[in-house]
């Protein structure tokens, strides 16, 4: 179960394409100048099953996937369910954003999670740092990891944006 705040479906701002963004309730980090301050609290939203948001996430069959909030980090466990079932049903890719840092995840309960998402946004939201030519983050603080390398390798590596013509 995961404790949903929204769905919206065919966005284009939390990831490359069309993509539904699942966002979940709660955060701790409660950046200055979040611009998501409505999800702070956890006990906003509806709970929701992994089979209800599957149905909601299989009835595109092109739009990826992106979980946000709040924190999905927080509700780690049901999103690591929802993960897993997308990657079992589907071949659609999963952004991530939370305000933990990667290198704090893999050693944390957390780390399940991680396993099924394809690319994490990780760090806080830095007013300071605010930069609007950012692509899919809002401060230079904020890295787009390719999760799945990053744990093959041992350390960080960077997704890179697919610029073939």
């Amino acid at each position: 179960m995961i404790r949903v705040l929204d769905i919206i479906e065919d966005t284009m701002v939390d990831g490359p394409g069309f993509r539904t963004a699942i966002y979940g309730a709660g955060c701790r980090h409660q950046c200055p100048g979040c611009h998501n301050r409505w999800s702070w609290d956890f006990n906003q939203g509806r709970m929701m099953t992994t089979g209800e948001l599957m149905a909601v996430v299989t009835s595109d069959p092109f739009a990826n996937v992106t979980f946000s909030g709040g924190d999905p980090m927080y509700q780690a466990a049901g999103f690591a369910e929802l993960a897993r079932a997308i990657h079992r049903q589907t071949n659609k890719d999963i952004w991530c954003y939370t305000g933990f840092t990667f290198e704090s995840l893999i050693s944390q309960e957390q780390r399940e999670l991680l396993d099924d998402v394809d690319v994490l946004v990780d760090g806080p939201y830095v007013e300071r740092l605010r930069d609007p030519d950012l692509i899919f983050r809002g401060s230079s603080n904020q890295r787009l990891i390719d999760v799945q390398a990053s744990l093959y390798a041992g350390e960080v590596i960077l997704w890179q944006p697919d610029v073939t013509p």
